[in-house]
């Protein structure tokens, strides 16, 4: 009797430790599968910053690509915005129409808002000082020079800038592509005039006495004038244009001001989330070799043609001997 006893002990024990294995087993199974959709998305990007990526602007949203971030926050007025920051759903579709219809073979030019910016963060780090109250240099008297050898390869920031500025001049030579508006509803694109690609190569680095570099100081106080613009809010960003040619500049800043168009020299150091193709521009490197003497070679001249044949992320593959 006794042994019948224990038997049915053992059956009901091990009937126990199968049920109780199993409940262990489903709990673990539904605890990673909850800890893989928590971490299948970048969290280091500040999302609050954007309704939805710049590419919408461009193609209406139909590129899948951007569409797994899942970055859809509510259009409107913002905790401590003004009435007359309040953008309806309206108007940001009035400005992707207009940003749509602006194409390459339009005739009419890119119209250009142009941020004010203090010339600490353009030609001031050429070592300009401005005369009176404008932040500008005047083109018609003295052009602040930009420093050659290595820092021509980024010295988009420096032309582009010149080319906008040149817009407003009378009789002063330019390819007339894009022109400066004063009003920022009138314009397809907002503007930054962040020397950032200078600001690394020449302040990068942490003097004695300070605790910051010049030039992430620079880079904080550019993230709280930009945001706190009401262009900004208007488009949570994904109307302005950013220098960041130098791979490594702007490496603060961009976690912040990434809804913006980046003008980049490749995407080698950015994460997808950041930088991509659907919302950024690939500007390429001022080249800084001299041309032959006396060559009045043409296009047609030349019967050789040579191309890249590598990778767009940098150091990544070199090009392939032809």
């Amino acid at each position: 009797m006794a042994d019948k006893h224990v038997s049915s002990l053992g059956v009901v024990s091990r009937k126990y430790l199968l049920c109780l294995f199993s409940f262990i087993l489903a709990l673990f199974l539904l605890s990673w599968f909850l800890v893989l959709r928590s971490t299948g998305r970048p969290n280091s990007i500040d999302h609050s910053l954007l309704t939805k990526p710049f590419h919408s602007i461009i193609n209406n949203g139909s590129s899948p690509s951007w569409d797994q971030y899942n970055v859809e926050l509510p259009l409107g007025n913002r905790e401590g915005e003004g009435e007359d920051e309040e953008t309806p759903r309206e108007k940001v579709a009035v400005k992707e129409v207009k940003c749509n219809t602006h194409n390459e073979n339009s005739k009419e030019p890119l119209k250009v808002y142009m941020y004010d910016l203090p010339p600490e963060f353009h030609f001031g780090l050429l070592g300009w000082t401005p005369q009176g109250d404008s932040v500008w240099p005047d083109l018609r008297t003295k052009i602040p020079a930009y420093p050659g050898g290595l820092n021509l390869q980024h010295s988009i920031e420096y032309w582009l800038t010149l080319d906008l500025l040149a817009s407003e001049t009378p009789g002063f030579p330019r390819a007339g592509g894009a022109i400066r508006v004063r009003n920022s509803s009138e314009a397809d694109v907002i503007f930054v005039p962040f020397f950032s690609s200078l600001s690394y190569n020449r302040y990068s680095k942490v003097n004695p006495h300070q605790k910051k570099s010049k030039n992430k100081l620079l880079q904080e106080k550019l993230v709280k004038f930009v945001t706190s613009q009401r262009e900004w809010k208007r488009s949570r960003g994904r109307d302005h244009v950013i220098l960041a040619h130098h791979p490594n500049s702007m490496l603060n800043a961009r976690m912040k001001l990434w809804p913006a168009m980046f003008i980049l020299a490749d995407f080698g150091r950015y994460p997808p989330s950041i930088a991509n193709v659907e919302k950024d521009v690939i500007a390429p490197y001022k080249h800084v070799i001299r041309s032959y003497v006396d060559d009045l070679s043409n296009f047609d001249s030349r019967p050789i043609l040579l191309y890249f044949q590598g990778a767009i992320y940098r150091k990544d593959v070199r090009a392939l001997p032809l």
